[in-house]
């Protein structure tokens, strides 16, 4: 039996729809990209239907939070390569990491957090059952961690 793959990988091919008067990819475009490697994610390696997720059970996940670094300019004609890992479980949300990188050069590295939403109440939610349980066989470290990152600080409020 082979090990579950910890990172999820898909090229993508820059588009002149992608660039500025410049020439470089407009870097709003690169969260376009990510966005589109999470549905890849849930569809494909989560085995989760995300169009079903959103507009049948109405769970959306919106960025949160955004952490980008811009390394190298991207052109028309480029290939990069987009690697998702799971970075750490949490009740309602999952932080990721997004990395893409072009001939070994490093272009851009996006860190989210994405949260299990409602889309009936726009409120936040447990992460479902099924959801957790692929994310889990995806990458079960990132659960562990942050059963331990909750356990350390419960530990320090009660000091």
């Amino acid at each position: 039996m082979t090990e579950p793959s910890t990172h999820f990988e898909r090229p993508v091919r820059i588009r002149f729809s992608y660039c500025d008067p410049a020439g470089i990819v407009f870097f709003p475009q690169y969260l376009v990209m990510t966005n589109a490697l999470v549905e890849d994610w849930f569809n494909e390696a989560l085995d989760i239907d995300y169009a079903a997720m959103i507009s049948t059970r109405r769970v959306g996940l919106p960025i949160v939070k955004l952490d980008c670094t811009f390394s190298k300019p991207s052109q028309l004609g480029d290939t990069l390569m987009l690697s998702l890992t799971l970075d750490r479980i949490g009740a309602r949300s999952v932080g990721i990491v997004i990395d893409a990188q072009s001939h070994g050069e490093k272009r851009f590295l996006a860190r989210q957090v994405l949260v299990t939403t409602s889309l009936e109440s726009g409120a936040s939610i447990d992460i479902p059952d099924d959801i957790r349980a692929a994310l889990t066989r995806f990458n079960p470290v990132a659960l562990a961690e942050a059963k331990d990152q909750v356990q350390d600080a419960s530990k320090e409020t009660r000091s």
